[in-house]
């Protein structure tokens, strides 16, 4: 079996670190740089930087922190936020990216995702997907939360699927921040849709949750509140969900 990963999620500002609830009401947490610094000293599996500004500014500073980050770590990054060209994917891998999540993009110019997977392979992308629950369905959400689109969460898998994405990351906004669990039964209709690894996202408040995450069938778990709030660290995380049979970096 694949080892199964704990992410950190670090949502970027400008060039401070935030965490909110259901993608508003944010708050400061911290340095990027120093963030890194820690998580690279706990053996982090990899990070996830999300420019949450991005498409909704029409700039990111994702390169210049990056290149910064990248100085004080070895691990794997993943980096998003307003990517819609080959050109801003090849600038993140010069300054130290190892993939790139593509989330708005992937509604708003589709194609994307295939020409980034085409020419740097598709291990390189990570399909992002906002999704709130709507009775029984979940729609999806571009910029940051803020506009909803007709798109429906199983479609929108299947279809990301199909351009070349990689790996698909599923968020629920509903759950974000929240700390009472993933959403399931999201990631279980993300995980039926595809044969990709799908990251889950949002909701992630102890390592139980983490453990419902990848029993549900997530390939990796990714918290941001797990790991601001509290005394909580990838390496403690690791060793309870090795405790409870899940095989996970050994450090």
């Amino acid at each position: 079996m694949l080892k199964r990963r704990i992410i950190p999620v670090l949502l970027l500002r400008g060039d401070r670190v935030v965490k909110g609830k259901q993608f508003t009401d944010y708050r400061d947490t911290g340095n990027p740089v120093m963030a890194t610094r820690v998580y690279n000293a706990q053996a982090a599996d990899e990070l996830l930087f999300l420019d949450i500004e991005a498409t909704v500014t029409g700039r990111s500073r994702l390169a210049e922190i990056l290149s910064r980050v990248s100085e004080e770590a070895f691990m794997p990054f993943a980096v998003g936020g307003g990517i819609r060209t080959k050109a801003e994917v090849r600038a993140l891998i010069a300054a130290g990216a190892d993939k790139v999540v593509i989330t708005t993009g992937a509604v708003e110019r589709p194609e994307v995702v295939s020409e980034v997977a085409e020419t740097f392979g598709s291990q390189c992308v990570i399909a992002g997907i906002d999704v709130r629950r709507e009775g029984n369905r979940y729609a999806v959400y571009v910029r940051s939360g803020r506009v909803r689109t007709e798109l429906e969460l199983q479609d929108h898998v299947r279809k990301l699927d199909e351009l070349g994405a990689g790996e698909i990351l599923v968020n629920s906004i509903d759950q974000d921040g929240m700390m009472g669990g993933y959403d399931l039964d999201m990631l279980a209709r993300a995980v039926e849709a595809t044969n990709k690894p799908v990251i889950v996202c949002g909701g992630a408040g102890n390592f139980r949750h983490l453990e419902e995450g990848l029993r549900a069938g997530a390939h990796a778990v990714a918290c941001a509140s797990l790991f601001h709030f509290g005394d909580n660290n990838p390496p403690r995380a690791r060793a309870y969900l090795k405790n409870v049979g899940f095989p996970v970096k050994t450090v």
